[in-house]
C-alpha cells in the first residue's frame, strides 16, 4: 500500500470527521489533496479492500441482531448458502469448518422479524437454524491496526470491555431518525459534501445531518464512525471463531479478560442451545494465517487459564456475504424522507 491508502486505512476508522467537507479535513491532515482522497477511497472500495466509509451500530441499540447457524450437508451447502444471503435482512454469511457449517448475522427493525426470517429460512433449507443472540458484549469493534503488530493485552478500560448486557433496542420514533439510519447504513456517499447528498435524499438540511450523527455517537447507537475495512482483502486470511463452554458464574469474569486482548476482534456471551450447542462466550481472532491464529488461541489459553476448558476453533472456509447491517427497509427510509420533506415545506 502506498503511505496514503495506509493512513486513510488506518488513521480513520474512527473518528471520522462531522464537517461539511470530511474528506478536504482528512486530506488537510495527511498532507494530500481532498480529489487524492476521494478518487484513492473509491479505488479502496471498488478493490474490496474497504466495504463503506460510514457507521457501525453498536448491536441492539436500534433494531436487533442475531447469530444463526446451520448444519448443511456439503453437497447442499452452496444452495442453502445462496438462499440464506438472499435476504436482505442477512449482512454476513461465512461456511466455518464444524458440523454447523453455515453461519450468518441478522439485522432487522425488531426481534418478530429476526424470528420470521430464521423460520422462513428453516422451512425452506429443511434444516433449524441455531438462534444465537447476544447477551453480553465485552468486545464489538472489528476495527483493524494494519501498522502494529499485536502487543497481547489492551487496557481494558480504555477499549470498554466492561461486560455489560447489549442496551435496550432505541425505538426510531421521529422520521428523521429513520431516514438518517436508512440512508446511512450503506456507508457515506463519495463525494465533496457527503452530509449535505444524504440530506437532499431525505429532506434534512446538511447541518441537521451532522447534529443527527453526533447525536447516535453521544448516545453511543453509533460504536464506531469511519473507514470499514474488509480483512480478508487486507491480508488477514486466517478468520476464526473461537467458542469456550465457560461454567456461568465465570462468564462475565473470563469474557472481559479474553476480550481485553488486542487481537481478539469480538467478544461476547451468547445462549447455549442444548442439547446441540453448549458453547457460551465467542472470540473472533483475524490472522495473516492458519498457524498465527492457533498461536494466538494458546496465549489466550495459557494466560487466562484455560487450558482444561471445552473450546473449538471454527475458521472460516467461505465468505458468502459480507455487508452492512440494513434496519431501516429502503421503503421507511424513503417515506421518512417524504415526511421530513412535507415538514420542511410546512414551516
Amino acid at each position: 500500500m502506498t503511505d496514503l491508502e495506509l493512513h486513510l486505512l488506518n488513521n480513520f476508522q474512527r473518528d471520522f470527521p462531522l464537517a461539511p467537507a470530511p474528506f478536504d479535513v482528512i486530506a488537510r491532515r495527511l498532507g494530500a489533496s481532498e480529489a487524492e482522497v476521494l478518487e484513492t477511497l473509491s479505488r479502496l472500495q471498488a478493490c474490496g479492500k474497504v466495504s463503506r466509509v460510514g457507521a457501525i451500530f453498536r448491536p441492539h441499540s436500534i433494531g436487533s441482531s442475531t447469530l444463526a447457524a446451520l448444519a448443511v450437508p456439503v453437497e447442499k451447502l452452496d444452495e442453502a448458502a445462496q438462499l440464506v444471503s438472499s435476504y436482505t435482512e442477512v449482512n454476513h454469511n461465512y461456511e466455518r469448518e464444524h458440523h454447523y457449517n453455515l453461519w450468518f448475522v441478522v439485522a432487522a427493525a425488531n426481534e418478530a422479524r429476526i424470528l420470521e426470517v430464521l423460520d422462513d429460512i428453516g422451512r425452506r433449507t429443511g434444516f433449524r437454524p441455531l438462534h444465537l443472540p447476544m447477551l453480553e458484549d465485552f468486545h464489538t469493534d472489528l476495527g483493524f491496526d494494519l501498522s502494529q503488530p499485536h502487543k497481547g493485552s489492551r487496557n481494558v478500560a480504555i477499549k470498554g470491555a466492561s461486560g455489560k448486557a447489549p442496551q435496550l433496542r432505541r425505538a426510531l420514533s421521529q422520521p428523521s431518525e429513520i431516514g438518517l439510519v436508512g440512508a446511512i447504513q450503506h456507508g457515506l456517499p463519495l463525494v465533496q459534501h457527503p452530509y449535505a447528498e444524504i440530506g437532499a435524499g431525505i429532506g434534512l438540511t446538511e447541518n441537521e445531518v451532522i447534529a443527527g450523527l453526533s447525536h447516535f455517537l453521544e448516545q453511543d447507537v453509533i460504536k464506531r464512525f469511519g473507514v470499514v475495512v474488509r480483512h480478508h482483502e487486507l491480508g488477514y486470511r486466517a478468520n476464526a471463531m473461537v467458542v469456550w463452554d465457560i461454567p456461568d458464574d465465570k462468564v462475565s469474569e473470563l469474557g472481559s479478560r479474553l476480550g481485553s486482548f488486542d487481537f481478539v476482534t469480538l467478544c461476547y456471551r451468547r445462549p447455549r442451545r442444548l442439547p446441540a450447542w453448549h458453547y457460551n462466550l465467542f472470540t473472533m481472532i483475524h490472522g495473516r494465517c492458519r498457524d498465527e491464529v492457533l498461536n494466538l488461541v494458546a496465549q489466550l489459553k495459557e494466560q487466562c487459564g484455560l487450558e482444561n476448558v471445552e473450546r473449538e476453533i471454527l475458521f472460516s472456509c467461505r465468505r458468502f456475504t459480507q455487508r452492512g447491517a440494513r434496519y431501516v427497509e429502503n421503503q421507511a427510509a424513503e417515506l421518512a424522507g417524504e415526511r421530513c420533506a412535507a415538514h420542511s415545506g410546512a414551516g
